[in-house]
């Protein structure tokens, strides 16, 4: 059978938006397991751990460059109290989870805790502050507490708590879906709060917080015009306001219903499809409020954050059904190696994204089994590792010079073939992907601009889209080297099976 010939032309010597890292960042909430017995273990584990932070997850994240971690949630940051989470432990109140589970925290694990995780990653944090049900005097403490030199209330209570010099904090969320579990809020309601939150969240020394409004629900672009409204004025005369730097936005790939979202390993051929479809469908919902940012903000001083996104199936048999724990196969990694070609292409607004979870819930990078407490890297995972030559590189634009290969699903075409490319420090490093379930292809790299030597190449593929890892078969699906790329007279030819996904890393000549 004659392959499908994707001929593309990639201009090396002309550079675009850099992809920011923070593209590749993460995300844990307290819920299920993915802060106690996934991030956390307690000081007493046998699992090797500092001051009950779990290493041999801290040692996984690090060999992914995570560039940020956001804390302490999702809809969990709205009814969470930092103060409850300071100070000896066996003096911290106990809270009730009502969002997750309905299951008793000790608090535990609090702002100390997170603050040396984000160290031990090497990851910056990203802190959502509680708008839901707290308020701007509280939020305002936690940034003084954390940020603030010299001598202040809340300097003198940092230190009573054994730390003496402050942290450094960037990003801020000013809440969490206020649209629904932050609040239920109108976007005209939560555009005036988000304004008194922002201008009481002060710069403390050098640390020049970059706060982060929380925007819409998916194609909910009423309200991303709504929030751009309270910031400024419509069209050149913009002027940026000092309270929030950027809006968010959340997307899930879900192609079930709600109440019945599909099965993480048992799906069917037509499952796979209609998951890539609303996996594409970012591509759409980027550029849409995108475009209403622009009409109020051209020269793209307000930033895009899509700080949760990723796959979300119905639970695993057995498990909690507020603890959110999926398995994690080829399909899931597909969907990531897609969603970071379209975010490659929208470097110049989207200036963070966060995958939902990083471990043991939703689309986690990371899995552990409670009883052996054995550590998983998902597909998902490696698909991260292979693509952090992306991290703060200038994109490539790369242009397709016939129609890339579609499939129709149900009336909407997916586009199976889908790369993206990039530069830095005199290396370049283009990422494809063959969603297509059945049928290979050969993608005809036209470079110009320049040449390329010491060509090397991964792909991360299975027999069936359904494979995942397990702590009996670890490695399943994992990365291996990829012989099929082969020069031509003007580039390369990259042979992509069915359903796989290839970095092709080399040094410009």
């Amino acid at each position: 059978m004659t392959n499908v010939v994707v001929p593309a032309v990639i201009n090396l010597d002309v550079t675009g938006p850099v992809i920011s890292r923070h593209l590749y960042g993460h995300f844990a909430e307290h819920l299920g397991r993915c802060i106690y017995g996934g991030f956390y273990v307690g000081e007493d584990s046998d699992l090797p751990n500092a001051a009950g932070i779990r290493l041999d997850v801290v040692e996984s994240l690090r060999a992914l460059n995570i560039p940020n971690l956001r804390w302490p949630g999702g809809c969990f940051a709205d009814e969470y109290h930092w103060m409850d989470g300071i100070g000896p432990k066996d003096r911290r109140p106990v809270m009730v989870n009502t969002h997750w589970g309905n299951v008793e925290e000790n608090n535990h694990f609090g702002t100390h805790e997170f603050m040396a995780l984000c160290e031990l990653l090497g990851a910056e944090p990203y802190i959502s502050g509680n708008i839901g049900s707290g308020t701007v005097k509280e939020m305002s403490d936690w940034v003084e507490y954390l940020t603030r030199e010299g001598d202040s209330p809340m300097v003198r209570l940092r230190k009573a708590n054994g730390r003496d010099e402050p942290w450094r904090v960037r990003f801020w969320g000013l809440g969490n879906e206020a649209w629904g579990c932050g609040g239920n809020m109108s976007a005209e309601q939560y555009a005036a709060e988000a304004r008194r939150y922002g201008t009481y969240c002060r710069d403390h020394g050098d640390n020049k917080l970059y706060r982060i409004a929380a925007g819409a629900n998916s194609d909910d672009y009423a309200w991303t015009e709504t929030l751009m409204k309270s910031l400024g004025t419509l069209g050149c005369a913009y002027r940026p306001t000092s309270f929030v730097q950027a809006l968010s936005l959340h997307y899930y790939t879900v192609p079930g219903p709600w109440h019945d979202k599909g099965d993480a390993t048992v799906f069917d051929t037509d499952d796979y499809y209609r998951t890539m479809v609303q996996a594409a469908r970012v591509d759409e919902l980027l550029t849409r409020h995108s475009d209403i940012m622009n009409c109020y903000d051209p020269d793209k001083h307000v930033g895009l954050v899509l700080d949760e996104w990723g796959t979300w199936w119905n639970v695993e048999p057995g498990t909690n059904p507020g603890f959110l724990y999926q398995q994690n196969t080829l399909r899931d990694a597909l969907v990531a190696g897609l969603h970071f070609d379209i975010f490659h292409r929208h470097a110049d607004r989207l200036v963070m994204a966060n995958i939902a979870q990083t471990v043991n819930v939703l689309q986690a990078m990371i899995l552990t089994d409670p009883e052996s407490g054995a550590l998983v890297l998902t597909p998902t995972y490696h698909v991260f590792e292979m693509n952090k030559g992306h991290h703060d590189a200038a994109s490539l634009r790369v242009d397709l010079l016939s129609a890339a290969p579609a499939r129709v699903i149900g009336s909407a075409p997916l586009q199976t073939v889908s790369l993206s490319a990039s530069r830095k420090e005199g290396r370049v490093l283009i990422s494809l992907s063959n969603l297509d379930a059945a049928e290979a292809a050969d993608v005809d790299l036209d470079l110009r601009g320049g040449s390329v030597t010491d060509v090397r190449s991964r792909i991360l593929t299975a027999g069936r889209l359904q494979d995942h890892n397990t702590p009996e078969a670890p490695d399943t699906v994992a990365p291996r080297p990829h012989q099929q790329v082969v020069p031509t007279a003007s580039g390369l030819r990259v042979h992509l099976p069915a359903h796989s996904f290839v970095t092709v890393e080399a040094r410009l000549a």
